[in-house]
């Protein structure tokens, strides 16, 4: 049996974050061998978010929080959450969300998913759009407004 604790286990960092989301994270789901559901812990620092406000298409998530007193911005504006609180967030932009540390204390969350590809995410504050594949070398991170016609670029044969 693969198990892992929340306590003891190292959060990592990445340096290409840029400030205002900078948190930790360990990612469960591959060290357990899961398919078909995600598993990430998140370590806030105060002021640090874990991603922008966003909603997916291919996906439902559910939050946890662990410790701490994160802010939930969703559809319906924000809350501050209490530890042990769960939420659930459905597919679409019913389910946008944002979670951030606006306390001086360290907030800890737990967040899984169904885990789908391909996946998509909307971000509507920059108005972007995420495709994922599985295949890193056909994902896309594109403007909304790049739209294009399906004809175009296409010739016969």
């Amino acid at each position: 049996m693969t198990r892992i604790n929340l306590d003891s286990s190292e959060y990592t960092r990445d340096a290409d974050d840029p400030e205002g989301f900078r948190s930790g994270m360990l990612r469960m789901g591959p060290t357990l061998g899961a398919i078909r559901t995600g598993a990430s812990a998140y370590d806030l620092p105060p002021g640090q978010a874990i991603c922008p406000y966003h909603y997916e298409y291919g996906e439902e998530e559910w939050l946890v929080v662990l410790s701490g007193r994160p802010t939930l911005r969703h559809p319906g504006g924000s809350d501050q959450l209490e530890t042990l609180d769960i939420v659930h967030f459905p597919e679409g932009p019913e389910g946008a969300h944002l979670v951030r540390n606006e306390t001086a204390e360290p907030v800890r969350v737990l967040m899984f998913s169904t885990r789908n590809v391909p996946s998509v995410a909307i971000y509507p504050d920059s108005g972007k759009v995420g495709i994922w594949t599985g295949n890193e070398a056909d994902d896309v991170m594109a403007r909304r407004p790049a739209n294009v016609d399906y004809w175009d670029g296409e010739a016969p044969g």
